[in-house]
């Protein structure tokens, strides 16, 4: 039990209220309520009195015109605390301290904590007639191990509108131990009794002496069986181990006009007067056993929204892979057409630029083994002569035309996906970033926290394979934490980020220098692996079973009369691990050429393709990350990362509170 008062603890509880709420507003949670409330039980019933020394709060609670300010003066043994008939007279918290605590580092400031307010001395006592911050007041008469709250009446307003009840709360909230004062007016007052019951319940159980102010003709025996009343109304069964002592206080005429103060007599077991009882409690023995019953009930809270972080911090990395999985998609849409012509052009050039020097004297002579005349006139020709220079242009502008199409489709496409407050994907069954989002969704409907709807997933048909499924759409709902970045996004003129996003066009139809080197090394690689009898005929054609050249390549685009079209599917690499995406790039071949070249014509264009593709998607990422997804892919992933690890410290923390808890 001592280890709850350990400097462990301390640290442990004082981390975790550092690194909870930091980590709740990454996720935006730290608004929901009962985030709020579990924030301010630690801060008013906990930390505050985490030091073995700090005295005992007693708050002196109860209905208007109950007594409270009267007993108040009386323990204080000062007339501090204004007294009268009118209900709601005060409407301040006043606390009496012994001046020696005042002395004490940061005492008056832990003293002050739970009300989220500077500490301010009484100069006036008519400034506790008026709405404001609670006042201290210096009253060497109260026992240096104790500190005693005035509290404003909770029971006055009407139609169920309370004046002060939440000024009330707090102060009940922060207290130790309550001496509550009723009436024979309101001994059985079931609203007064359930508030209190509500607090005591709350977090922490707090015991509480009886005050009953009573017409001096009842008997004890008539006190005790109404405070046992008033015991069970607020504790329930346990009223007999909860109420510490009961007093009666009889009305005088003297006391309510403010002539003397109450007289408290200890009725039935009762021994020793209040003031004495309350100076024989020891704070620290008596803290241990609340801070026992308010720190498992705080780490039970914590542990919940625990676990409500845990959910959220999943939902932002699902959301975080759908959105660059959408990205991923509207790339690939943007590049959905290949310019073969020039990119299997530029490839040839490059091959034959980098032939063996007997090889470039071969074609000048026009001598190759098995190569027939007409197909090296025909691939010269298609490589050099001006009639085909208008369709190359021709078709460099057609692919220029469609290319703006599909920029702006795709930059629409992904405009939307993210500016919408749900974002839809779909992902092959066996894609790792499909298995990670099924996984962590059927974690979310398992945890704590699953009436927090963060999306859904569904398995579809597959279109390329009717007779199985394999896909999965998944709906994910925009998470809270980036709302910022998306609503600036939506702020954004859209036509102008689509003029910037068409205005980089050439870029991406260009062949630029890293494309270059990329192919060059793509040819070198494929002269490399050549065997020895190709290196010396040099296979220009696709009549031979051997990794064709690229003139074999000029043939089969140059010639004519082709009698069906192969094609070759060139299986594109995601950006973010995607397997699901293929092009189907058509080449038309001529007859004569054997299915065994025609896989030789896939080895070698898929490669070239994918060379091109490879270049061409991360330009078109980072034109579409500038203009679109940075900000919210940004703030997604920092917000994550940063809640990951204050989840990890977090997981330490309550390690550390939990085991000292049960020492």
């Amino acid at each position: 039990m001592e280890s709850i008062l350990s400097p462990s603890m301390t640290n442990a509880l004082f981390a975790l209220r550092e690194d909870l709420p930091k980590t709740a507003q990454l996720l935006a949670l730290s608004e929901q309520p009962f985030f709020l409330d579990w924030k301010n039980s630690l801060d008013r019933k906990l930390l505050p009195r985490m030091q073995p020394d700090f005295p005992l709060a007693a708050a002196i609670c109860g209905g208007g015109s109950s007594g409270k300010s009267t007993l108040f003066n009386t323990l204080a043994l000062k007339p501090i605390s204004p007294t009268g008939g009118t209900a709601g007279i005060n409407r301040r918290v006043l606390i009496a301290v012994h001046s020696s605590h005042l002395q004490r580092k940061h005492f008056i400031d832990a003293l002050y904590e739970p009300f989220g307010c500077p500490p301010c001395e009484l100069t006036e006592t008519a400034e506790l007639t008026q709405r404001g911050d609670p006042l201290y007041v210096v009253g060497d008469q109260i026992p240096k191990n104790l500190v005693v709250l005035d509290t404003p009446d909770f029971d006055t307003g009407q139609k169920g509108i309370y004046t002060n009840r939440q000024l009330a709360q707090n102060s009940l909230e922060a207290a130790d131990i309550l001496i509550y004062i009723f009436t024979n007016a309101n001994y059985n007052n079931r609203d007064n009794t359930d508030f209190l019951a509500r607090i005591i319940a709350g977090i922490g159980h707090r015991k509480c002496f009886l005050v009953y102010r009573v017409y001096p003709s009842f008997t004890d025996k008539e006190v005790l069986a109404h405070a046992a009343t008033v015991g069970q109304n607020i504790y329930g069964d346990s009223a007999d181990d909860s109420i510490l002592g009961i007093y009666r206080a009889d009305d005088e005429n003297a006391v309510a006009a403010g002539e003397k103060f109450m007289t408290l007599t200890p009725v039935g077991k009762t021994r020793f007067s209040l003031i004495d009882a309350l100076s024989q409690i020891d704070p620290r023995k008596h803290r241990l056993e609340l801070f026992s019953s308010i720190l498992a009930d705080v780490l039970k809270g914590a542990e919940k929204i625990r676990s409500l972080l845990d959910c959220s911090a999943q939902a932002l990395d699902v959301y975080l892979d759908a959105v660059k999985t959408a990205q991923s998609h509207s790339v690939h849409e943007a590049l959905s057409h290949f310019p073969m012509d020039e990119v299997i052009k530029r490839f040839a050039q490059i091959w034959i630029a980098t032939d063996p020097a007997h090889i470039k004297v071969m074609r000048k002579t026009g001598r190759i083994v098995e190569i027939p005349f007409t197909a090296i006139v025909s691939a010269v020709k298609w490589f050099r002569h001006s009639p085909e220079e208008q369709k190359e242009k021709d078709s460099s502008r057609k692919f220029s035309t469609q290319l703006e199409v599909d920029l702006l489709g795709a930059a629409n496409q992904l405009y939307k996906s993210l500016v919408d407050p749900e974002l839809s994907v779909t992902l092959a069954e066996k894609d790792p970033v499909a298995k990670h989002m099924r996984t962590t969704f059927n974690q979310l409907k398992q945890n704590l926290a699953s009436e927090c709807h963060w999306g859904r997933y569904e398995e579809v048909p597959n279109k390329n394979d009717p007779s199985g499924t394999g896909l999965f759409r998944f709906t994910v709902t925009a998470h809270p934490a980036v709302a910022a970045s998306k609503a600036e996004l939506k702020k954004r003129n859209w036509r102008r980020v689509l003029d910037r996003i068409i205005s980089q066009k050439e870029n991406i139809v260009s062949l630029s220098k890293p494309m270059e080197t990329e192919l060059r090394s793509l040819a070198d690689q494929f002269r490399s692996r050549m065997s020895f009898t190709a290196r010396i005929q040099q296979t220009f054609t696709a009549l031979l079973n051997v990794l064709p050249a690229t003139v074999a390549v000029t043939y089969i685009l140059a010639t004519g009369d082709p009698v069906g079209g192969a094609g070759i599917k060139i299986k594109l690499a995601g950006l973010f691990g995607l397997k699901d995406l293929y092009a189907l790039v058509a080449i038309p071949v001529t007859a004569g050429i054997k299915q065994a070249d025609l896989d030789q014509l896939e080895i070698m264009l898929g490669p070239i393709t994918q060379t091109w593709l490879n270049t061409k998607l991360k330009t078109v990422q980072t034109l579409f990350e500038t203009e679109i997804s940075a900000a919210v892919i940004n703030e997604a992933t920092s917000r994550l990362k940063e809640a990951q690890e204050l989840l990890k410290n977090i997981n330490g923390h309550m390690e550390i509170c939990a085991r000292l808890l049960e020492e």
